[in-house]
């Protein structure tokens, strides 16, 4: 299974569409993390929808991230990848809680959208 945080100095970035990278993780049966890549989204601002088939044409099935608005949700939940929300902290420490059960959606949307239009 493959997984992505959107990420900035190995911490889950609190934004989606602002985010540094996507660090995607691969993991085993027992939910182990068996490899690690970084991938560099293309600037701009926004949910970042260029991106989207990106991460689903790598596998991704899950996307662990700290906030995000309603549209990137739609976005990424219709190109099959799960979203859960409200996530903070250390990357492997977030997969490490994820696989242990103890994250669940926040089911809270980003409502800043004033300097780049709604995403």
């Amino acid at each position: 299974m493959k997984i992505a945080l959107p990420s900035r100095n190995g911490l889950i970035d609190e934004h989606f569409g602002h985010c540094e990278a996507f660090t995607i993780f691969t993991l085993d049966d027992s939910k182990n993390i068996v490899e690690e890549e970084k991938l560099t989204p293309p600037p701009g601002c926004g949910c970042k929808s260029n991106i989207v088939p990106v991460l689903a044409e790598k596998g991704i099935k899950l996307l662990l991230a700290g906030n995000m608005g309603q549209g990137a949700v739609n976005l990424l939940e219709k190109s099959g990848i799960q979203v859960i929300r409200g996530c903070s902290g250390e990357l492997k420490e977030v997969v490490a809680q994820w696989s242990a059960g103890n994250v669940t959606d926040s089911e809270i949307v980003c409502a800043d959208h004033e300097s780049c239009g709604d995403h």
